[in-house]
């Protein structure tokens, strides 16, 4: 079976993961926890990695029953064709987001343009391309996954 992506409604994503779930449709929904700041606390809160996307594993012949859950807008299209994801890819999000050795990482005299291979934390053995560096983060295009990554460092 091929995975595919889902547009979601904006925020619907957790939503509507859970529903093809009860429906018998695997899918993943990747999550981060990230720690949202409110005038009077500080929360941890799982968000969608993707925004508006969810990953499903589903027959050819019963693509067109994910219409059926509320927050399913359409599916992702590439050449005219719904975007295929392969199995390599969802178990390289999977493996990153599990990771759990993520460390601090110094680097020094990086240039624009320079390709480098990440040796640690959650994209570890993944090469980039460095697109941006500035005064409080690197901004790295990660091809293999087709993302970019954003570094940020005290």
């Amino acid at each position: 079976m091929n995975w595919y992506v889902v547009y979601t409604k904006p925020k619907w994503e957790k939503k509507v993961a859970d529903k093809l779930s009860q429906i018998g449709i695997e899918c993943y929904c990747p999550l981060i926890t990230q720690i949202k700041q409110w005038s009077d606390r500080k929360k941890k809160v799982e968000v969608p990695l993707f925004n508006s996307y969810v990953f499903i594993q589903i027959e050819d012949i019963n693509r067109n029953s994910v219409f059926q859950i509320p927050g399913v807008v359409r599916y992702l299209f590439w050449l005219g064709k719904p975007a295929i994801v392969r199995n390599e890819e969802i178990n390289v999000i999977k493996n990153s987001l599990n990771a759990s050795n993520i460390a601090d990482v110094s680097v020094t005299e990086i240039q624009v343009g320079d390709r480098i291979k990440l040796e640690t934390g959650a994209f570890n053995n993944q090469s980039a391309i460095v697109q941006e560096v500035s005064k409080t983060h690197y901004i790295l295009v990660l091809e293999s996954l087709g993302c970019v990554l954003k570094i940020k460092y005290k």
